[in-house]
């Protein structure tokens, strides 16, 4: 950041590190903070998440962290058609799993790539739709971190946006597509939901709360933790970003799974158009 500007370029620079925007460029700012809640904007984007988890395995002393690498890449169709990609890429690290530290790993997972078919306009009630297919691609870089199989399913986004509230869900359904999966791996049959609330205030300030359901069908088990965030919009040496923190618990994991409370954070980096 240049601080070596004169004593007004200087406490511009300060302001804008404190995270305050100035006032010429709030409704700007406002709108990009609408933008950074929503999936299928036509904005690149980069969001970079961290989820740390714990009571986890035989013992209960297990833990699980993901960062999750998401880009987010627009494309016009047409004037009345945009495609959303979204992919998401887990870096993942687990301790204590199993005995021995058998399953100590760290390493990528597979990767979910989504496309969705969005409107450019949300409808005349307001809503903002977006659907196409999922794709899950065996990229897991050990067989305790990944499928081992690729997988293919619908998935489909609605969210409306106003007076400072943003709310929708998110959700998808991936089937494997090799019927005959690796001896030690069930066969992908799952369903992800997310429904999403949020407030944003005047200062940028968005507080949430979601959850990210996830039922296998093979097994018959929910996987619900419930995320509880707060997100602040600010610019640092003009580029665009949201920072994020939040806890999160589990009302409900598979056996061995994780237990309690767990933790949240991530940055996302915005390059609007």
């Amino acid at each position: 950041m240049d601080l070596k500007a004169g004593w007004m370029g200087s406490a511009s620079t300060l302001v804008v590190a404190l995270g305050c925007i100035p006032m010429a460029q709030a409704e700007d700012s406002a709108e990009l903070a609408k933008k950074a809640l929503n999936p299928v904007a036509a904005m690149y984007s980069l969001p970079v998440q961290y989820n740390w988890d714990q009571k986890m395995g035989p013992t209960g002393e297990g833990m699980h962290s993901v960062t999750n690498i998401q880009p987010v890449l627009p494309f016009a169709l047409n004037e009345d058609w945009n495609l959303i990609s979204r992919t998401i890429l887990p870096i993942i690290d687990q301790h204590g799993l199993a005995p021995n530290g058998a399953a100590d790993k760290t390493g990528t997972g597979d990767i979910t790539q989504s496309f969705f078919f969005s409107p450019t306009k949300p409808t005349a009630s307001g809503w903002i739709l977006g659907a196409g297919p999922a794709l899950l691609i065996p990229t897991g870089s050990d067989e305790l971190l990944g499928s081992e199989q690729w997988g293919l399913g619908p998935t489909g986004v609605a969210l409306k946006q106003s007076n400072g509230w943003t709310r929708g869900i998110l959700a998808n359904h991936i089937w494997g597509l090799d019927d005959s999966p690796p001896d030690d791996k069930e066969k992908v049959n799952q369903t992800f939901l997310q429904p999403f609330l949020s407030y944003t205030t005047h200062t940028l300030t968005t507080y949430g709360v979601n959850t990210e359901s996830t039922y296998n069908w093979q097994s018959r088990e929910w996987s619900v933790p419930v995320n509880l965030t707060v997100t602040q919009l600010l610019k640092i040496g003009g580029q665009p970003l949201t920072v994020q923190a939040g806890p999160r618990y589990w009302l409900d994991s598979p056996e061995d799974g994780p237990q309690g409370w767990g933790f949240r954070a991530a940055v996302t980096f915005l390059f609007p158009r």
